[in-house]
């Protein structure tokens, strides 16, 4: 019946007709707005939506821009601390002495290497050797053997002295100018000698040093009495020592806490005072940088009296 209704020449009524009509156009209406009511769970998300611009998806430049912006960070922070050097030589070089900069190109390139340089070398203080100082630090104190962590701290500050870069540069002009005021013989092999000497000296007392404050850590012994009484013998044995090693052993105590040796030391110090229990890393952790200057002097004193 309702199949011939749709036959124009059927005789059935109108009606039934339209009845039908209706039907198919109200029909599918009706069971979508049904089932959008009992489905609130299958709403479909925009992100979801391919007719829709996804804000979440992240485009090949804006992926780009990402590594640009996170890879200039150190630069940025690099300039920012160099910048004041920079005003301070600029000002003395143009207003003081009104002298133009020298080698502007020259400059300029050799700028850019420090300041690439700087952002590479403190990155990489930040990933690798901070964490691997304290997380040394912290399995050597889980292990509970004293002295081999005795034995490491001793090696770090030895190992990380000796490859000083700012240690091996002075030891050598400390050489030439020992061989030109005839302290010893002006020869390739006295340099050598004396150069190497000076450094070995000068890493022997940075072991030492790491081995009494990490001693401190351990004992909660105050840093400041042990600073004080280190003071108090480097000016005893200044009286004491050869004129043309004091000078010597003040600035080794300044060029062992450079690029190397500060990082590892004071993650070893900081990564110990978190560890062990009832250290302040603020009070307890800081104080072996401090060891790492004082010793050198009294070392390189001692090695100018007996040598």
């Amino acid at each position: 019946m309702a199949l011939q209704c749709f036959n124009p020449h059927s005789n059935c009524p109108p009606p039934l007709r339209w009845m039908i009509v209706w039907s198919a156009v109200l029909q599918p209406l009706i069971s979508v707005i049904i089932t959008t009511c009992f489905a609130e769970n299958y709403k479909m998300h925009p992100a979801d939506n391919p007719l829709l611009p996804n804000q979440n998806k992240k485009r090949p430049l804006g992926v780009l821009w990402a590594i640009l912006r996170k890879a200039a960070k150190p630069l940025i922070e690099s300039a920012f601390a160099l910048l004041p050097i920079i005003l301070v030589i600029a000002f003395f070089q143009l207003i003081v002495l009104r002298q133009p900069i020298p080698n502007m190109g020259q400059m300029l390139w050799g700028s850019l290497l420090v300041l690439t340089g700087l952002a590479l070398f403190v990155q990489g203080l930040q990933m690798a050797l901070f964490p691997l100082g304290e997380e040394m630090a912290y399995n050597f104190v889980r292990k509970g053997n004293l002295w081999w962590l005795l034995v490491f701290a001793f090696a770090l500050g030895f190992g990380t002295t000796v490859a000083e870069p700012a240690l091996i540069a002075i030891s050598q002009e400390a050489a030439r100018i020992a061989a030109s005021g005839r302290l010893i013989h002006d020869s390739a092999e006295a340099l050598n000698n004396y150069a190497i000497g000076l450094r070995l000296t000068v890493a022997l007392a940075v072991g030492v040093a790491l081995v009494l404050g990490v001693f401190r850590i351990l004992k909660g012994w105050p840093v400041q009495y042990l600073i004080i009484g280190g003071y108090f013998a480097v000016v005893i044995m200044t009286y004491f020592a050869p004129p043309e090693i004091i000078g010597i052993a003040y600035d080794s105590g300044g060029v062992t806490t450079s690029t190397v040796t500060v990082p590892l030391v004071a993650a070893l110090g900081i990564g110990l005072a978190k560890t062990i229990h009832g250290r302040d890393p603020l009070i307890d952790g800081f104080g072996l940088i401090a060891f790492a200057s004082l010793t050198p002097m009294i070392f390189v004193m001692a090695y100018g009296m007996l040598f």
